[in-house]
């Protein structure tokens, strides 16, 4: 077994040591969190309405401070916690990936979302660059029509898979905090790379079936845990039937931008892009009828590996942003917003 000392152990330390400041901080402290562990001129990649903030100020002030405001006793559940070096440079940079939920009394209204005074589940995953011990570039999406949900108000009522409030790996065991073999690394990141390159070589004119192409990547017992108006799925079958068979059905020119980072350690990896595909949409997808009209979308998925094979995989797509591309505007429709005019 190889085992490998480098930045990956210093990076976890610098981002766990930045998650239990921030968590455990007030409202007013935010700021002040933000310029310890991260470089003034950070870089924040994150969902619709946020989208792009540059530095920390912009990121406390737009983000943190609103969202610590009215989640109330805020609790970071982690499911998944890495660290690798991005494929994408060639290996050059570090990053920390986390994935899990952000829990807390949904107390108050934000971005529109009524408050519930109960308890509530913003589902996130994020990627963090370290250099030179600090935070210089943050992808962090959310599942907020989860949180949407939660709140009563349900964009996506014919989604094809299950609405589940998402667990994560079936061993417990995604959080890698200590050092690990390198090579398991290795494996699954080839497994990722796998899967890619298989998915970019379809055309269109399929010979073989669905289910057949995607044996290639995953086990039979696959589990693809994908975003609210989508759902999770489980097994080869149901995943052709009630994602990947539709999904390729409703878009037509599908072009893939590549990703910004793409890693993995020990059994888990995983990747993001600013965007990583734009469609055309063709079919229906999601309830919505054909518009003929092209978006982007902006993806994060984490994966864990089994044997030689791709076995879970969480998924988060910014639907918001992808849906007001094509002309529907699913935050203007919140109850709040209304109310607010």
């Amino acid at each position: 077994m190889h085992i490998e000392l480098d930045e990956r152990q210093k990076a976890k330390r610098v981002v766990i040591d930045y998650y239990r400041a921030l968590d455990g901080s007030k409202t007013e402290d935010i700021g002040d969190v933000l310029d310890r562990f991260c470089a003034t001129d950070l870089r924040w990649q994150g969902y619709h309405p946020f989208n792009e903030l540059n530095g920390t100020k912009a990121v406390a002030q737009e983000f943190w401070g609103p969202l610590l405001t009215v989640l109330k006793s805020p609790q970071r559940r982690l499911d998944l916690f890495f660290a690798g070096r991005n494929e994408i440079d060639g290996f050059q940079s570090t990053w920390v990936a986390s994935m899990g939920h952000l829990m807390g009394l949904f107390d108050q209204p934000w971005i529109g979302i009524p408050a519930t005074g109960k308890i509530a589940m913003l589902r996130y995953a994020a990627f963090h660059k370290v250099e030179n011990d600090k935070i210089t570039e943050t992808a962090m999406f959310f599942d907020i029509p989860h949180l949407m949900a939660q709140a009563g108000f349900n964009p996506f009522p014919t989604q094809t898979g299950a609405f589940l409030t998402q667990p994560g790996p079936s061993g417990h065991d995604g959080l890698l905090l200590d050092v690990q073999d390198t090579a398991e690394g290795t494996q699954t990141l080839a497994a990722i790379n796998f899967m890619i390159n298989d998915i970019k070589n379809w055309t269109g004119g399929r010979v073989e079936s669905l289910e057949s192409e995607l044996r290639r990547s995953w086990n039979d017992d696959m589990i693809w845990w994908g975003p609210t108006g989508i759902g999770a799925t489980y097994t080869i079958e149901r995943y052709a039937k009630q994602h990947a068979g539709p999904f390729r059905a409703a878009f037509s020119d599908r072009q893939f931008n590549g990703h910004l980072c793409r890693m993995a350690e020990g059994k888990l990896g995983g990747f993001f892009g600013w965007p990583n595909l734009t469609l055309t949409h063709t079919g229906q997808f999601m309830g919505r009828s054909s518009t003929g009209k092209t978006g982007d979308m902006r993806v994060i998925d984490m994966y864990r590996r089994d044997g030689d094979k791709l076995t879970e995989n969480w998924v988060f797509i910014d639907l918001l942003h992808f849906w007001k591309q094509i002309g529907w505007d699913i935050l203007a429709e919140l109850p709040e917003r209304t109310k607010n005019g």
